[in-house]
């Protein structure tokens, strides 16, 4: 089934991973909602976007017979015939996938709850997590009481400060500052950076930005001035807070969208020079 659920308290996720050491402090569980506002030219994950329109592309190159219609006349995934070989979403034309789930939050914070003797928190992800920001209230909250610690992973589209329901339980929140310029930022994404900017400071105002992410593309973006810019906003916010600079990697990038090339390390030391000169002094190269 994958038709948005109108229910309040159902998302639809792409996937949960159990253990990740890379998504926030310690060993996380980490889960991945559908849907994002962004269309991003370099998005490596382009499967997360949309969702599924049921227009039964994906059936006939599934291996295992693991996609049918339904009575309903939808897509249905069948898991346990999976063999996650990544056809259906190479036939996908809607940047969508048909493995996805819609899940309550009851069924996600059971297996929050097996998994709680060896993580520290949750992080939630996307696509943009912050589309689902009523579900997103209620599973912090819930996770809360379970002792844990609750990481959003988000583009910063919308307003953190608007939901202060939301950030009640929120711990720390990870931001990807695409590009500093508006109009560059618009083209790469499809959106302007105004919301991105207002959260950056926002978030680090109320000592809950962990980190802040710039992948670097040659060829594409000015690197060079938006590392100097962004570094500049973060040293004056909080000189510690984290900055990842993340290299352009092809792995599922949509070619019609974009072809780059990887940049070199000495490249990427530069710009990592040029963020701690300007006080940053937590800069992470990835």
């Amino acid at each position: 089934m994958q038709r948005q659920s109108k229910k309040k308290k159902e998302v639809i996720v792409n996937k949960i991973i159990p253990f990740s050491s890379v998504d926030g402090p310690g060993n996380r569980t980490v889960i991945f909602l559908q849907g994002c506002n962004f269309d991003c030219l370099y998005c490596h994950n382009p499967e997360t976007i949309n969702i599924c329109n049921n227009c039964g592309n994906c059936l006939a190159v599934c291996p295992k017979g693991a996609l049918t219609i339904n009575e309903r006349d939808q897509v249905s995934w069948q898991e346990e015939l999976c063999i996650a070989c990544d056809k259906c979403l190479e036939a996908c034309l809607r940047d969508s996938s048909p493995r996805v789930k819609i899940m309550g939050l009851e069924e996600i914070i059971r297996k929050v709850r097996k998994l709680k003797p060896f993580i520290s928190g949750i992080t939630v992800s996307g696509g943009e997590a912050t589309l689902q920001t009523d579900f997103l209230t209620d599973l912090f909250r819930e996770v809360k009481k379970l002792g844990l610690s609750n990481f959003l992973d988000t583009n910063g589209s919308v307003l953190l400060e608007d939901k202060p329901l939301l950030l009640e339980n929120l711990d720390m929140a990870m931001i990807d500052f695409k590009s500093f310029k508006s109009a560059e930022h618009r083209r790469l994404t499809g959106l302007d950076n105004i919301n991105v900017m207002k959260n950056v400071k926002f978030m680090a105002k109320v000592d809950k930005l962990y980190e802040v992410r710039t992948v670097i593309v040659p060829n594409l973006l000015d690197n060079y001035f938006n590392v100097d810019q962004i570094s500049k906003l973060l040293a004056g916010l909080d000189s510690k807070i984290r900055y990842k600079l993340i290299k352009y990697r092809a792995m599922g990038v949509r070619k019609e969208k974009l072809e780059s090339i990887s940049p070199e390390q000495e490249y990427m030391l530069e710009l990592v020079s040029i963020a701690e000169k300007n006080g940053c002094q937590n800069v992470v190269l990835v």
